[in-house]
């Protein structure tokens, strides 16, 4: 797996039930999180990749001096040992947490 930002292009809006077949269907055990507006972590990285993927409001993550901003639809793919920060927008964020070992 690569650090990459993946944009949502599909003209229709995402839902938590489609994204959340398509991060299982991609071998990732999954669950929702909800950040309330400022939400602010710290640096920190897990020992298991994770695909993060937005399915309402904003959040940035910061990997390397790097800005991350995601939005609804938008995905991140997140190695496993990758050192970042996050931080949820103005409206908070609810996101779907993808983890594989």
């Amino acid at each position: 797996m690569k650090l990459e930002r993946i944009p949502w292009t599909d003209p229709a809006a995402p839902t938590e039930a489609a994204l959340r077949m398509r991060l299982e269907a991609d071998g990732f055990e999954t669950f929702s999180w909800r950040d309330p507006p400022g939400a602010d972590y710290t640096a920190h990285s897990h020992d298991h990749d994770e695909s993060l993927w937005v399915v309402e409001g904003e959040i940035t993550f910061g990997v390397g001096g790097a800005e991350y901003r995601l939005g609804p639809g938008d995905r991140l793919m997140l190695p496993g040992g990758t050192v970042h920060t996050a931080r949820a927008g103005a409206r908070g964020a609810l996101y779907l947490i993808g983890e594989r070992r």
